[in-house]
């Protein structure tokens, strides 16, 4: 049975570039897995996958019971297929916290590490076959870690994610600097999209307690672009929220250049998050929160109700 590799709904970067890695990886030792992934890629995965001739993965929306599969990316069953606990897990590659409820038939490998990305484990897991790699797979692997570490910029950086980074770059003849502005133009080009696909295009479902979010974040060059929309987004969020089964949804705009995150404010749960979570001094529809450029190590963590 072919194993298909996947890492969560509303894929990013890294969730698009590391089942293909790791595709590549299993198959050069002989295996049969298949990348797969669960929706649509956003502007600056697919910008990814057509800078380095990537064919996009098939795109499913459930697992067949039983089905061999590899998670990356996450543990958090609220960013799988419905039925993942039926499926036959066999592994985990994951750089976020531990979420729980995941269940497997049996042992199975997981490989948490508190890098920045995915595909830095993946690298270290590789051993000497990482020196194999096509091409097309070091730039994937270059694109995950630029991605995830919004070119170093973000707290979650470290001096292991950097150096396989520049070590890729300049097997590649890439500048990291060049390459990195490409990318973040990509995405920050949501021109094309309604605010219910801005909503959920990079957002992760997550609890506090018995409150329900769906915490969304845009990271771009060009806040305005998303800002200028500001007033839509707040009166998308309460139907995305009913449909998705949350109670609320937190929209982060993060300034990439700037280093700051823009949280929108359309009402008093959001608003009592902000300043119960950030400290925040809230007296209008949105709030600037200062050095504020990851959700997995500070916006996530410090969420309160």
């Amino acid at each position: 049975m072919t194993t298909l590799i996947f890492g969560h709904k509303s894929p990013d970067t890294d969730s698009t570039g590391s089942p293909l890695i790791w595709e590549w990886f299993l198959n050069h030792q002989g295996g049969d897995a298949k990348a797969v992934l669960l929706g649509e890629p956003n502007t600056e995965a697919a910008f990814v996958l057509e800078r380095w001739n990537l064919t996009k993965p098939e795109i499913i929306d459930s697992i067949a019971d039983g089905q061999a599969c590899i998670v990356v990316d996450t543990n958090n069953p609220a960013e799988l297929p419905d039925n993942i606990n039926a499926a036959d897990l066999q592994a985990i590659i994951d750089h976020h916290k531990l979420v729980g409820g995941l269940e497997t038939a049996g042992p199975i490998d997981i490989t948490i590490r508190p890098l920045a990305c995915t595909a830095t484990i993946m690298h270290d897991l590789m051993g000497d076959h990482a020196g194999d790699m096509p091409e097309a797979i070091k730039g994937a692997m270059l694109s995950c870690i630029l991605s995830d570490t919004l070119e170093f910029r973000s707290p979650t950086t470290t001096d292991t994610d950097r150096a396989l980074a520049e070590s890729l770059a300049a097997d590649l003849g890439v500048s990291i600097a060049d390459y990195a502005a490409e990318m973040f133009a990509a995405k920050s080009d949501v021109s094309a999209f309604s605010e219910a696909e801005l909503l959920r295009m990079d957002s992760k479902e997550y609890g506090v307690g018995d409150t329900k979010f769906r915490v969304s974040v845009l990271e771009t060059t060009s806040p305005k672009m998303v800002l200028d929309r500001k007033d839509a987004l707040m009166a998308a969020m309460p139907g995305v929220a009913s449909e998705d089964g949350v109670d609320q949804v937190l929209l982060f705009v993060v300034d990439i250049l700037n280093e700051e995150a823009t949280m929108l404010i359309p009402n008093e749960l959001s608003k009592s998050v902000a300043e119960a979570s950030f400290g925040a001094s809230v007296s209008g529809d949105h709030v600037v929160l200062p050095g504020i450029m990851s959700r997995k190590k500070q916006i996530i963590p410090n969420l309160t109700v």
